[in-house]
Order: C-alpha cells, then sequence, then structure tokens
C-alpha cells in the first residue's frame, strides 16, 4: 500500500512539473542592438525644410495662393489649351513626369529633364542654369516658349484669363490694390505663391529636430557612408542641395556633355558643364537623373556622382547604404494643399486653341 501511494505521489509530481513546463511562456527573443547614433557634427551641414518660402515681399495671402492653385493646373494657359504646368511637373507624382524630357507644344521636346516643382522655392535660383532668381520668374519662362506652352505673347495669356468672369474676380481679390488686376507679372506672382507652400518634410527633418529614432539603422549607417564619401560638400542645407554651382564632370570628365550648362546662357567658358546642384528631397522619386534625363536608376547616378565628381569608385554595399539613406529624404505630400481644383468654364469670348 506504501508503494502503491508513493507510486502515486512520484506520478503527480511528474504531471505537475509537466503543466507547469507547458504554462511557462516562452523566453523572450535577445533584444535588438541599439540604433547607431548620427555623429552629430556631420549634421551640422544640414536643416529642416520650413513650413514654407515666404517671397520678398512677404506672406501670400489666401486669395493668392488659390488662384495661384488654379493657374497652375490650368492648360488654357498653352496655345494648344492641352498643356498646364503640372503637365511637366505633376504634383502627384513628386512634382515631375518621370520623363527624361517633357513633351511640349506639338509634341516637342526640350533639351533638359524636368526637376521637381516640389520645396523648388526654396533653391537660390531656378532651372538648372539659374536663369530665374525665383519661383515667379520661373513660372513666366515654360508659358511663352515655343517649345513648351507655346503661347505668343503676353496679351494672349491675359485675353484668356479676361475672358472668364470667374478669374477675373479672383485677380481682383488676389491683387486688391492693382487698378489692372489681371496682368501677366500678377499671373506669374500667383502660381509663385502657390509652389512657395508645396513642401515635403520626411522622417529626415524629424532626425535634424532631434528624433534619433526617425531613421532606421540602415539609413543611418547610409548617411555616415553619404557624409564620409564626400557627398555633402554639394549636396547640404535644408534641400540636401539646390544651394551652388558645380561643374558636372569636376574631378574625370562627364561623358555626356553635348550641353554646355550655364555657358549657354553667360557665354563664358568658364561656366561650361556647369550647373546647379539638384536637391536630393524626394530623389528616389524623381528619376530619371541629371540634367539630361538620360540615368535611368538611382544606384547609377550614385555611382557616377561618386566617379565623376569626387573620383571615387564605390562598392555595392556603400551604393546601397546611400540609396537607404536617400530613401529616407521622401517627403510626404498635401493632398489636400495638392488636390486638382475645379477650373473656370470657357465663354464665348474665350480664345479658341491653337495647334499650329
Amino acid at each position: 500500500m506504501r508503494k502503491s501511494s508513493l507510486a502515486v505521489f512520484v506520478s503527480v509530481l511528474v504531471l505537475v512539473s509537466w503543466f507547469a513546463a507547458c504554462s511557462t511562456e516562452p523566453a523572450a527573443p535577445p533584444a535588438a542592438p541599439p540604433a547607431p547614433a548620427v555623429d552629430a557634427a556631420a549634421l551640422q551641414a544640414f536643416a529642416p525644410l520650413p513650413d514654407a518660402v515666404p517671397a520678398a515681399t512677404g506672406a501670400a495671402s489666401e486669395d493668392r495662393i488659390t488662384l495661384g492653385r488654379m493657374l497652375f493646373f490650368e492648360p488654357r494657359l498653352s496655345k494648344s489649351q492641352k498643356i498646364s504646368c503640372n503637365s511637366c511637373h505633376d504634383l502627384a507624382t513628386y512634382g515631375v513626369d518621370n520623363q527624361p524630357t517633357s513633351d511640349g507644344h506639338k509634341g516637342q521636346t526640350g533639351d533638359r529633364n524636368s526637376p521637381s516643382v516640389y520645396n523648388a522655392a526654396a533653391h537660390f535660383v531656378q532651372f538648372w542654369d539659374g536663369r530665374a532668381q525665383d519661383v515667379e520668374a520661373q513660372a513666366k519662362g515654360p508659358v511663352l516658349n515655343p517649345v513648351e506652352m507655346a503661347m505668343p505673347g503676353e496679351a494672349r495669356v491675359v485675353a484668356v484669363l479676361e475672358s472668364m468672369p470667374e478669374y477675373v474676380a479672383l485677380f481682383k481679390r488676389a491683387f486688391p490694390g492693382d487698378k489692372k488686376p489681371v496682368t501677366y507679372d500678377n499671373m506669374a506672382a500667383a502660381i509663385g505663391a502657390f509652389e512657395r507652400k508645396l513642401m515635403t518634410p520626411s522622417r529626415w527633418d524629424a532626425l535634424l529636430k532631434g528624433d534619433q529614432n526617425a531613421l532606421t539603422p540602415e539609413e543611418k549607417i547610409g548617411f555616415q557612408t553619404f557624409s564620409d564619401s564626400g557627398c555633402q560638400v554639394c549636396h547640404n542645407g535644408a534641400l540636401v542641395g539646390g544651394s551652388r554651382y558645380e561643374r558636372l564632370g569636376a574631378i574625370k570628365p562627364f561623358p555626356r556633355s553635348a550641353d554646355t550648362g550655364r555657358m549657354k546662357l553667360t557665354h563664358d567658358a568658364a561656366d561650361r558643364a556647369v550647373f546647379k546642384v539638384p536637391s536630393l528631397r524626394n530623389v528616389e522619386k524623381t528619376g530619371p537623373y541629371f540634367h539630361d534625363g538620360k540615368t535611368a536608376t538611382l544606384d547609377q547616378a550614385i555611382r557616377d556622382m561618386a566617379d565623376y565628381q569626387l573620383g571615387r569608385k564605390l562598392t555595392d554595399q556603400q551604393v546601397k547604404q546611400i540609396s537607404d539613406f536617400l530613401k529616407a529624404l521622401t517627403g510626404k505630400i498635401d493632398p489636400e494643399y495638392t488636390r486638382p481644383p475645379v477650373l473656370p468654364k470657357s465663354t464665348a469670348t474665350t480664345p479658341k486653341p491653337e495647334e499650329s
């Protein structure tokens, strides 16, 4: 009887131990290693994006911004009445059309890639060659360019706008102090007012403001590689670029040299192959790359810049690291601000489109 009781006791003890083992929570996985800290000294070359870039005359009224948004999407500012600012600078695709060069009037194409309109107001000049000082001056160019929107003159643009009472009323509200509010200059001023708030803050800005967890460990390593490689010498500031001119092929000649860069504008041999340094904001989304749009991938653009500008041959791992970092510069688009507006209807006096 004692042996039987002992056997029962042992059996119960084994069962209790078994159930206890089964009910024990599984061991927690080992904690991930802490994310590497970003070199604070390297960050000194950068700054967060502003919320907007005011014009020299100060912040624009909401009426002026509303008008500028409409004009940005307005195809009747082109000779064919088919092309708007948004055609080449599509706000739904990070301000570009992802084409090497954009289609213009009657299918003509220019000789340079269309840069993104996002964050453009913060650039120190506009266009690849810097021929416009600000976004207001830039807005005047494509409308009258015979390859792009091809309007025959400022008077034709004003006639189109004055033919629609809704636009006349909008110009009066946007420029209340002007005796003649519907002008070509005011058209450009309104478009510029809209563009000055086209900002795309990203996780990179959160890091710059002190959030050390804003970037992944891979992106932080990528930034260190970017910095160690010397990329930040030209690509710095709030735009990670967009603040200076540089010669394309600073260390060794760039293979595509037909475009003479600023020399075409200044006629100075010292400006041969000199272009504005592009911003790297949203660069993941804004290919193809360089002034001619003939570099298809971001990885190839990284290799080319290291080779021709820095004299460095990057490894595949280094290219991936830098690419990882650059993707952290992809920002947020405000869908409400960039939503296509309802445009005024044409009237009997609105000039008809011209295809020739």
